[in-house]
């Protein structure tokens, strides 16, 4: 097996920045993101016609915004911090699984990903309102945009494929195992900026992590029967260690008795 193939399919050494290669969909991917991105800047009618809300979806019909928005960033005083953390994370994540996947997996999973949240992303919050829990207010306008979805989607099947393999964080600055990488993501995204949607987010690993374990292709995407066996195994070891613990106490106080009755002889 070849250096790069190690390196795909995590075996090798990993040191370096950067996957061993980009493939076409990433970069092609890339393109039309900048693209996009570009046109945003020239119009702000582009922006409004692609974000996706609950109201636009569901009052107005616009059935085409859970697949728009993902092609879209925040143009926020011309600033590309937004697109620029997507596309580098796509870049990283999503291309040695391009190598061991294939182009067309990869797509049709991208793609899953980001609709799929933007779909959470209009639904979610009008279930309450639609079951009659709750009126209408104006948070079902809020538009949300963004590939993060599909990206979130994308780390963590970086993550299950590799879970092993350490990656060294930007901020915090520290190694961190693949499997891990979306616990911290999450955690340090509740303690950022209030803007950002963690509904799109955390819909993106849902869907990525149903689709990933209903196509039954990833190894190590868990599934319920995965946790239930991790439980017994669990429960198991703390029965062991229950047994121990008994055995090693009545060790000590046969001892203890031992010890006693010797001294009474004498």
């Amino acid at each position: 097996m070849s250096k790069e193939w190690k390196n795909v399919y995590g075996r090798g050494s990993q040191l370096g920045f950067g996957p061993p290669a980009t493939p076409q969909i990433i970069k092609n991917l890339l393109i039309a993101n900048g693209v996009v991105f570009i046109l945003q800047l020239v119009s702000p009618a582009v922006t409004r016609l692609g974000t996706v809300s609950p109201a636009d979806v569901w009052y107005g019909f616009q059935l085409w915004r859970p697949f728009t928005y993902m092609w879209l960033h925040s143009p926020s005083a011309g600033l590309p911090f937004h697109i620029m953390f997507n596309m580098f994370a796509l870049w990283m994540f999503g291309s040695p699984l391009v190598l061991l996947w294939g182009q067309q997996r990869f797509l049709k999973y991208y793609l899953v990903c980001g609709v799929g949240a933007g779909a959470l992303i209009a639904s979610v919050p009008f279930i309450p309102i639609l079951l009659g829990w709750q009126v209408p207010t104006q948070a079902l306008l809020i538009p949300t945009l963004g590939a993060s979805g599909a990206v979130m989607g994308v780390v963590l099947a970086y993550g299950f494929t590799w879970p092993e393999r350490t990656l060294m964080l930007i901020f915090p600055p520290m190694p961190i195992k693949a499997i891990w990488l979306i616990p911290v993501i999450l955690v340090l995204e509740f303690m950022g900026p209030s803007n950002v949607s963690h509904l799109g987010h955390l819909g993106g690993v849902v869907v990525g992590w149903v689709y990933l374990v209903r196509e039954g292709r990833t190894p190590g995407a868990p599934t319920l029967e995965t946790f239930k066996l991790k439980w017994r195994r669990y429960r198991m070891r703390q029965k062991i260690r229950s047994v121990h613990e008994e055995d090693r106490q009545r060790r000590q106080r046969r001892d203890e008795d031992d010890r006693n009755n010797s001294r009474r002889y004498h």
